[in-house]
């Protein structure tokens, strides 16, 4: 089961207690996933759970979309082949989550958060995916809006705002779930840094001691380490005798004993040396 389908099952699971509750996400179910003609609708999806849920909201509140009386209570009226929605009926904050949870059960769609963040509910009606913008956007949520082909796409990107809609929409478990998917990411990522930042550590050390090695070999070759003075050809004679010592061990070598940012300083004026002979 993928893990958009483990959230609409979730959700599928819930009934809101109050008759406002039901009617506002009964309205975003009917609105959302059929089709009218002749102003008669239609549920033109093979989803059983969808058409399990909007028969049991319709059960629950005794009506029938296609009933005059049941589309004055859902705050609907008919428009061409769409449903116009009164604003109205969504005016409560507990209104709206039902209506964005309606909204995503029957059209929307949440990528696994394995694979990575989007949030998606796609409306055939312009009006539609506007109120559904509105009504995400009441909960402090950034959604966007865009046109695909011949629909509307209310979407989010933000891993950390989908699992604020998620919440919003009641899928508690499926939220705990994407929130362990992204501490596990986030600590990987961590990881993968602390790595990168500690191997380009180790390379530049030892392209440094190997740039500081051959910079010593040419003085030596060119000019003899007699050429240096004392306290740079002791540490040029051992830098050459271990090439790979860290600095701080250079330094305990040394008599008498150099801190790192000493050596670093004796080695840099080496380099210096060595670059005024190239030019000469």
């Amino acid at each position: 089961m993928t893990f958009s389908s483990q959230v609409k099952y979730e959700l599928a699971s819930q009934m809101s207690s109050s008759r406002h509750c039901r009617l506002a996400e009964l309205t975003a179910l009917v609105a959302m996933s059929g089709t009218i003609e002749d102003g008669i609708w239609y549920h033109d999806s093979e989803n059983d759970l969808l058409q399990e849920r909007i028969q049991k909201i319709q059960h629950l509140l005794k009506c029938d979309v296609n009933d005059d009386e049941s589309r004055l209570a859902m705050k609907i009226s008919l428009c061409e082949d769409s449903f116009l929605i009164d604003p109205i009926l969504i005016e409560r904050s507990c209104c709206k989550q039902a209506f964005v949870r309606g909204a995503f059960l029957a059209a929307g769609s949440v990528t696994d958060p394995n694979k990575g963040y989007h949030f998606e509910v796609v409306c055939a009606c312009d009006l539609h995916a506007r109120l559904l913008l509105q009504s995400i956007q009441s909960f402090g949520l950034h959604p966007k809006l865009i046109e695909r082909k011949k629909y509307y796409v209310v979407y989010i990107k933000d891993g950390s705002e989908i699992v604020d809609i998620l919440n919003v929409m009641g899928a508690h478990n499926s939220l705990m779930n994407m929130e362990n998917v992204r501490i596990l990411k986030d600590i990987s990522n961590r990881v993968n840094r602390r790595n990168n930042c500690d191997t380009s550590n180790i390379k530049k050390t030892v392209n440094a001691a190997q740039k500081c090695v051959k910079d010593i070999l040419y003085i030596e070759e060119t000019k003899g380490l007699a050429y240096l003075p004392s306290h740079l050809k002791e540490i040029a004679m051992l830098r050459v005798e271990q090439p790979d010592m860290p600095l701080v061990e250079l330094g305990r070598c040394l008599d008498p004993p150099l801190g790192k940012s000493g050596v670093n300083h004796r080695l840099r004026k080496i380099s210096e040396i060595a670059d005024e002979l190239r030019r000469i």
